[in-house]
């Protein structure tokens, strides 16, 4: 049977290039809004992070509709750390939009997105967005992409894949560079010239392979694939399979079955092959299973999600100040939450330590195991981590570590501190190109060279520097490299921090808390130049006589103070350090926290 029906297209890019806002208005011309709807910018975006950061975390389905076709839309994230996120729904398309900036160009995530989509022979559109900004090069992009399918190796077919120029916030599309027509019917037209209908066996016992998980505290489970072959019913007996495992259970029922339609789930009795569909009422279904009638259980194959590259490990938390904060505070809630997790995220791996309290997380990047961090620290959860390291591979006896494509984009007279900061992280020249009045930089370099570089680049190019990073492969270990050259300053007594002792401590360094903050024995409460810890007694008073009042206190001027991030937190930590996460408050402190044992460990670590 030909499916001239529907449509099943992913839109993957670089990040920030415009998918989101792009789907807004192909959700607004294919009839899913009235035309009297209010409509939130980047309605795809439904996570409060999501909506916070301006990012795509999860992949999420939607579908519009054009001449009487159904189009199943996947918008997906464009961040390098979700790309797993990327690499299992393709497996639900035929036909994908490859989207580039005008300006920018093809980046890193690009390049990844386009590999995966040219290895799975998917159809491709390539649609030029963005193309209303003033510093648009849309010549130079157009043939940066054409040479960048001929580095993948893309076949004669692939690379007469056509072309359409956008601008997805004004909802506007057109076949040529030159005039935009004033809504996306080239793009939709262009999708159903391009993709072809699916020929698919509806006659066929059911199949359907599980591409995404989501979680609902009232059905549990609720599993999102592609139907590969006949059709799918609800409240009727299935049996579970996977490639991967020869075990099969039998005796299951999908009790809910839903077809998605604009923004919206609509309960269905039945689908066909071609259709995308949730459902419910299977315990224990993981990404990656075949749902398959009884009488013919046959798994398919599901894609290799690469592996992760970085690694923390998470703990309870067991500073002084432990369990004022969260809600969830204990070994058995955080274990169970992490292994949560790992229903929707591919990617990310947990493993149990020898330690009942301790937990060991890998994730693809410092981005995608912070986000994690930042959803349970709003779910209550109270916790500490250590700081990342990266994951090394034995390859035929040697030790290999995993190495970054960096690209940074910055202004002419700024690329010296690039050049220097790249040399001092072991990272090698790749390209340099001439974009306008800036330079391309494009380096190899180690992921544990570029931990904390984020904030060293925006100082070194004032703000000015755009960069982005993607996996690249493993090589032969680098030797070593320096992860901090500064030393923390460090609480000598718990209390709560005052005017006069923070006026001591500022000279010292730069500080990380105001007076009132308590404060508790090696808790790190600012930063020193110098390569050594300094302990402090930021609650150390004046002591009162009858000439000395406590009132002076208030002639005292301190330094404003550096208020850091999730994010750069865990750049900051060193490795005798943790980060304590709780809803409320991120402490950076010793994981010894007594000064003496600290110092005698440090002695014996010197002397080993």
């Amino acid at each position: 049977m030909i499916r001239n029906d529907l449509r099943n297209v992913a839109i993957i890019a670089h990040v920030d290039h415009g998918k989101t806002t792009l789907v807004n208005e192909m959700l607004a011309q294919g009839g899913v809004f009235r035309d009297n709807q209010q409509v939130q910018d980047r309605v795809m975006d439904s996570g409060d992070l999501e909506r916070e950061r301006g990012i795509t975390i999860l992949a999420k389905n939607t579908s519009a509709h054009y001449n009487g076709v159904k189009i199943n839309i996947v918008d997906t994230p464009g961040h390098a750390d979700f790309s797993g996120e990327v690499e299992r729904v393709l497996k639900m398309v035929n036909g994908a939009l490859i989207l580039v900036d005008a300006a920018e160009g093809p980046l890193p995530q690009t390049r990844f997105v386009m590999q995966k989509a040219l290895q799975l022979g998917l159809k491709l559109i390539i649609v030029i967005n963005k193309v209303d900004r003033l510093d648009a090069r849309i010549d130079e992009v157009v043939e940066e992409m054409q040479l960048l399918m001929m580095d993948l190796d893309a076949t004669d077919e692939q690379l007469d894949s056509p072309i359409v120029y956008c601008c997805g916030r004004q909802g506007t599309s057109s076949r040529t560079p030159d005039k935009q027509e004033p809504n996306l019917n080239p793009l939709f037209d262009t999708i159903l010239e391009t993709i072809p209908p699916m020929e698919v066996d509806t006659e066929g016992a059911g199949q359907l392979l599980v591409s995404c998980i989501d979680y609902n505290e009232f059905v549990g489970r609720i599993g999102i694939g592609k139907i590969e072959r006949g059709v799918i019913r609800a409240n009727e007996p299935v049996s579970i399979c996977n490639f991967n495992d020869s075990k099969v259970r039998t005796n299951c029922k999908i009790v809910n079955l839903y077809q998605i339609e604009g923004l919206e789930r609509t309960l269905v009795p039945s689908a066909q092959a071609g259709d995308i569909v949730m459902f419910s009422g299977i315990d224990g279904l993981n990404i990656g299973d075949t749902v398959c009638e009884p009488s013919k259980v046959e798994p398919v194959q599901f894609v290799k999600i690469e592996d992760p590259t970085v690694e923390m490990t998470f703990s309870v938390n067991d500073s002084p100040f432990a369990g004022r904060e969260g809600k969830f505070v204990t070994s058995r809630q955080l274990r169970d939450r992490l292994y949560r997790e790992l229903l929707r995220d591919v990617s990310l791996r947990v493993n149990d330590t020898e330690y009942a309290d301790s937990f060991r997380v890998c994730g693809r990047g410092e981005m995608h195991l912070s986000i994690l961090i930042e959803t349970m620290r709003r779910e209550g959860y109270e916790f500490q981590v250590s700081t990342p390291k990266v994951l090394y591979k034995e390859i035929d006896g040697v030790r290999h570590e995993p190495i970054e494509r960096f690209v940074a984009d910055v202004p002419e007279d700024m690329t010296g501190p690039v050049f220097s900061a790249m040399g001092n992280r072991k990272g090698s020249l790749v390209q340099m190109t001439a974009i306008g009045n800036r330079m391309r930089l494009e380096f190899t370099v180690p992921s544990r060279g570029l931990f904390g570089y984020k904030s060293e680049f925006l100082t070194d190019t004032k703000g000015q520097g755009i960069m982005n990073t993607i996996f690249y492969s493993y090589e032969p270990y680098k030797g070593d490299l320096q992860r901090r050259n500064t030393g923390s300053l460090v609480a000598h007594e718990t209390g709560e921090a005052v005017t006069y002792g923070l006026f001591n401590a500022q000279g010292r360094g730069t500080l990380f808390i105001t007076p009132g903050t308590p404060v508790y024995q090696g808790m790190v409460v600012g930063y020193t130049n110098l390569s050594d810890d300094i302990n402090v007694n930021v609650c150390k008073t004046k002591h009162l006589t009858n000439t000395r009042s406590s009132g002076s206190d208030d002639a005292l001027t301190l330094v404003p103070v550096s208020k850091m991030s999730l994010e750069e937190c865990l750049e900051f930590i060193a490795d005798d350090e943790l980060l304590e996460v709780t809803p409320k408050t991120l402490r950076i402190r010793k994981r010894i926290l007594d000064s003496e044992l600290r110092a005698k460990a440090r002695f014996r670590e010197k002397n080993k």
